[in-house]
């Protein structure tokens, strides 16, 4: 069972005994069945549920989390519902939490995905994306106002967040970031910070080895169905794929599109960049991308089987880092280096906020929207899973009546 010690001293939060599997696995299956609009929501829902709410965590140790899945391949948010589960209620609590999470999103995608290959048309889906996107700018900045002050605690962490957050919206990875992070917390206030600004040279250099270029990129009709399709292929394609990919959506289509456009000839451009889109505007996990991909190439077993390819490894790379959390907490020099990948951790999430911003807020009616949805979530408390569901429907309606 997981270490409990860093928050035993205080009676308000509640010990994992108190809990159970019933508990995590309705929560974390009503959050994968209502968390729309990608990573950095679905962290700063969980954050409302498990900290704010149900105070099964404190900030700190939901921090350490999540600095945790940055530094590990795999879809971030399905990491962090796993490593609550751990932490509520060992092994089988990592199962579930993990399961109940990705679940919802599985069944939704392979409907979309049936539909598509039988009906196609994705207009109200668009819609519903729209009315979705101004809500979750509200409900990503509540959470980075909230775990900002758990994190950002001496002005040198600030600072570093500063420079992380200028480096990552330059264009540097977050690896690179997070990395730089670790090393200014090894090193203390000690660090010359401004000293890493030679890395925007670096940019997206690394992901650049995995991004197709020149003619290969775009000849995909001639490869199409140049190998047959195969459940342990694609399993094993998708569980390469889980063991490897750190970064964002867009960095899981680079991967895509190189092993199923370019080098098998699976797919075309455009059933890809479909099913990106599915991935994103679907609840739940964004590499449910997988799921679709699946179910193109091989029906509803090749969407359990790719499913579980790309989300295996998360469960592996969980098991094996949850237990040391503790450990590192209690150790000054792994502290620092855990307080720094916090400060980045944020850092990166502000910067996919402002990302997200700019593509939400449109027009009029996303800008009230934004507001309203702040308002809602400040001085009401509202569930924002009841707001996203709302927005979502209101968007989905304009898009009808336009039609």
């Amino acid at each position: 069972m997981p270490d409990s010690s860093s928050h035993i001293n205080d009676p308000s939060f509640s010990s994992p005994e108190t809990g159970n599997l019933k508990d995590l696995a309705l929560l974390f299956f009503r959050l994968g069945a209502t968390s729309f609009g990608g990573p950095a929501v679905h962290i700063a829902m969980m954050e409302d549920e498990v900290v704010k709410k149900r105070r099964w965590l404190t900030p700190q140790q939901f921090l350490d989390m999540l600095a945790a899945t940055n530094f590990i391949p795999g879809p971030n948010s399905t990491e962090m519902a796993i490593h609550v589960g751990y932490e509520r209620a060992g092994m089988r609590g990592l199962l579930i939490a993990g399961a109940a999470f990705i679940t919802p999103a599985f069944l939704i995608v392979s409907a979309i995905a049936a539909a598509y290959v039988y009906l196609g048309g994705f207009t109200v889906a668009q819609g519903f994306m729209y009315g979705i996107k101004p809500v979750v700018i509200a409900v990503v900045l509540q959470a980075l106002w909230r775990l900002g002050k758990s994190a950002l605690k001496t002005s040198y962490l600030v600072a570093l967040a500063a420079v992380a957050a200028a480096l990552n919206f330059a264009g540097v990875g977050e690896l690179w970031v997070l990395f730089l992070a670790a090393l200014a917390g090894l090193f203390g206030s000690g660090i010359n910070l401004s000293s890493v600004k030679f890395l925007n040279t670096l940019s997206i250099a690394p992901l650049t080895l995995f991004i197709p270029s020149g003619p290969a990129a775009i000849s995909f009709p001639a490869l199409a169905q140049s190998a047959a399709v195969t459940l342990g292929h694609l399993f094993f394609l998708f569980l390469k794929i889980g063991s490897v990919l750190f970064g964002s959506g867009y960095v899981l289509l680079a991967f895509l599109r190189s092993d199923f456009v370019e080098e098998l000839g699976w797919l075309s451009e455009a059933q890809l960049l479909d099913a990106i889109a599915i991935g994103q505007v679907t609840p739940g996990p964004v590499f449910t991308t997988a799921t679709f991909i699946g179910y193109l190439l091989s029906g509803f077993e090749g969407a359990v089987v790719a499913t579980c390819g790309i989300f295996l490894p998360a469960f592996f790379f969980v098991a094996v880092s949850a237990p040391l959390l503790p450990f590192l907490r209690r150790s000054p020099t792994a502290a620092r280096v855990l307080n720094a990948l916090n400060a980045a951790s944020l850092a990166i999430m502000a910067v996919v906020t402002v990302h997200l911003t700019i593509a939400a807020i449109v027009d009029w009616m996303t800008t009230a929207l934004a507001v309203a949805s702040g308002i809602l979530l400040i001085k009401w408390r509202v569930n924002s899973s009841w707001l996203v569901l709302g927005a979502g429907t209101l968007g989905a309606f304009k898009t009808l009546l336009a039609l």
